[in-house]
């Protein structure tokens, strides 16, 4: 790409930083947007092809080569990949839509995706019934070898069947001619398993649309199966023919005798009779496709908790990957996981292949389904609003290895390229909870929680803490420290290491524990600790809470001080005099030295002089 268009891609970032959309790069061959009528506007197919070509060209060169002007989504979705929040419904509308476009190829030809599984029969050829789309449904990115298909309990499934008939070749041999004609052929019924239950049913259809409902179950497989069935007729004639006595002179064939020139008349004539014979050849043939899917269906506990200042915490767990949840009715206090999305079509329907009895044509395809795509995004966790908006208190969930590799090579999108933690568990402080408007939504459109009844140990006490510290003893080198923590409203003893408290709802319950003087020290039974410090001066005491995720009731932290020195005590002061005498006895006895060596030396009238 040429620096000028660089330029022009970054020019378009940095204008068009709409809140559903964050960008990257990507590539393929799609439908203009503009060109087809498929139920979105220009920018909303703009959006749609994560795997188109990334060939950008400036706005210049495309109006000389298309006659038409880009609007600026569309200039943008030229040169760079445009991911969302949440799953968007341009990809399952789309593909509603363009699936009324794919058209079967009659009774001699039969028109199917490369990826189809054919089935022949005797008169039934290149048979077969293709999954085009499940929607509502996301693909989700978890990990390498790990990208299942979420699919919604209430959905639609679409799907293509065709064939062709073959018909034997019409033969003659002596007075015998055989001729075939196909009388009748149809798809008599169109048929929707899972797991070798019939779900869903219609009548024939080589586009058929089968709405289903699946409940209580996780993961299945969907099988979509048709049966053909054609009629045809063999005919048969037969020519027979025979000789008959004649009494009729009129029914008599004359003869000319040549010998002697008279007539003479024949008494017998030649019969041609066409005996036809038919009869009724039919076939059935069932044809099959089957997709392995899990049963997308979400519920939520939410967990409650108070803090002594007023504000409110919210902890929500799923076990498979879920998208956030808002707080407010107005929905402009949320919070979102690590879960991020783009749109890309099928590649396996780019083509279809025409055959008939005597050859095979690809040509492109004029239907193309779509799908959303889930991935876990370098940006991580989020809440909004950014600034005054909750907090993010913890996350936790599996811990997983980089899904990039599942990622076509084409699409360019800010997924982590190291091992990550899944957002099943998402837990944020703020000012306020609607808890009747608490609306968790997921990583398939349209599939949101419901909100299960709160449970025992749902509402969880946070408290606040009172942590003293006083000095038990000490000497010149140390000083022993007793530290209590309690409960600054019953006075209770806080017990660190307390399994009674312990109620977990993450998965690695975490203790509380106390620092000082770079230790980590946690209370006995009676919410005490003992601990010696080295250092004089002041040791700043720190209790740093278990989350309420952890322990119900939880506390708030606190801090405390305490000073201590070796003069602190009659023994200290007596050591350090005793200490400053020791180190001042060199300097006494050289003074001593000093005077007595003058004495006996020095000038005697310098004595008498200063006596």
């Amino acid at each position: 790409m040429r620096p000028l268009q660089q330029r022009e891609i970054a020019v378009l970032i940095a204008t068009l930083c709409v809140a559903s959309v964050v960008t990257g790069i990507v590539s393929a061959n799609p439908p203009r947007p503009g060109t087809e009528d498929n139920g979105l506007t220009e920018n909303e197919s703009a959006t749609l092809w994560s795997r188109d070509a990334d060939n950008y060209i400036n706005q210049e060169e495309y109006s000389q080569r298309y006659g038409d002007e880009r609007s600026p989504i569309h200039q943008l979705a030229n040169g760079t990949d445009i991911t969302f929040k949440q799953p968007p419904s341009t990809a399952a509308t789309w593909t509603r839509n363009d699936f009324a476009d794919l058209d079967a190829g009659g009774s001699g030809m039969s028109v199917h995706p490369p990826h189809a599984s054919l089935e022949d029969g005797v008169f039934i050829k290149d048979a077969h019934a293709t999954i085009f789309a499940v929607q509502p449904s996301t693909r989700g990115h978890l990990e390498s070898g790990d990208t299942p298909l979420y699919i919604a309990p209430n959905g639609a499934v679409r799907g293509f069947v065709d064939y062709r008939v073959r018909l034997p070749d019409d033969s003659s041999s002596g007075n015998r001619t055989v001729e075939w004609s196909l009388t009748n052929h149809e798809i008599e019924e169109v048929r929707l398993e899972t797991d070798g239950e019939t779900i869903a049913r219609i009548d024939g259809s080589y586009t058929p649309v089968l709405d289903y409902q699946i409940e209580d179950d996780w993961s299945t497989t969907l099988t979509l199966e048709a049966e053909i069935h054609v009629q045809l007729r063999k005919t048969v004639r037969t020519e027979v023919v025979s000789r008959i006595n004649v009494t009729n002179s009129t029914d008599a064939v004359n003869e000319t005798n040549s010998t002697n020139g008279t007539v003479a008349t024949n008494r017998t004539a030649l019969i041609r009779e066409t005996e036809i014979d038919e009869i009724d050849r039919e076939e059935t043939l069932n044809v099959s496709d089957s997709i392995d899917v899990e049963i997308y269906d979400l519920s939520a506990s939410p967990y409650y908790a108070e803090y002594p200042n007023g504000d409110s915490g919210v902890a929500i767990f799923q076990s498979r990957p879920w998208q956030g949840y808002t707080l407010t009715a107005e929905g402009d206090a949320n919070v979102r996981g690590v879960w991020r999305f783009y749109t890309a079509r099928d590649t396996s329907w780019d083509t279809l292949i025409r055959s008939n009895q005597t050859a095979s044509t690809e040509v492109r395809s004029d239907a193309i389904p779509v799908y959303v795509h889930a991935y876990p995004s370098r940006i991580g966790p989020r809440a909004e609003p950014v600034r005054d908006g909750p907090g993010i208190v913890d996350t936790w969930g599996s811990e997983r290895a980089s899904p990039a590799r599942t990622i076509d090579e084409n699409v360019t999108v800010e997924v982590v390229n190291q091992p990550y933690t899944a957002t099943h568990g998402l837990a944020v402080r703020t000012e306020a909870v609607d808890r009747g408007a608490l609306h968790v939504a997921g990583i398939v459109r349209g599939v949101n929680a419901s909100i299960v009844e709160p449970r025992e140990g749902s509402e969880r006490q946070l408290r606040r803490s009172n942590l003293t510290v006083s000095v038990l003893e000490q000497n010149q080198s140390q000083a022993t420290l007793r530290i209590e923590l309690r409960d600054n409203e019953t006075g209770a003893p806080i017990i660190l290491d307390d399994q009674a408290r312990s109620n977990p709802i993450r998965e690695d319950p975490r203790n509380g524990y106390i620092t000082i003087a770079d230790q980590r020290v946690e209370t006995n039974a009676s919410g005490v600790a003992i601990v010696t410090v080295g250092d004089p001066g002041i040791d700043e005491v720190r209790y740093q809470p278990e989350s309420w995720l952890s322990q119900n009731p939880a506390y708030v932290s606190d801090t405390a001080s305490v000073r201590w020195h070796p003069l602190g005590t009659i023994d200290g002061w007596f050591a350090f005099l005793f200490e400053i005498f020791w180190q001042f006895i060199p300097f006494f006895v050289m003074f001593y030295a000093g005077h007595r060596l003058l004495r006996m030396f020095g000038p005697t009238d310098l004595f008498e002089r200063n006596l």
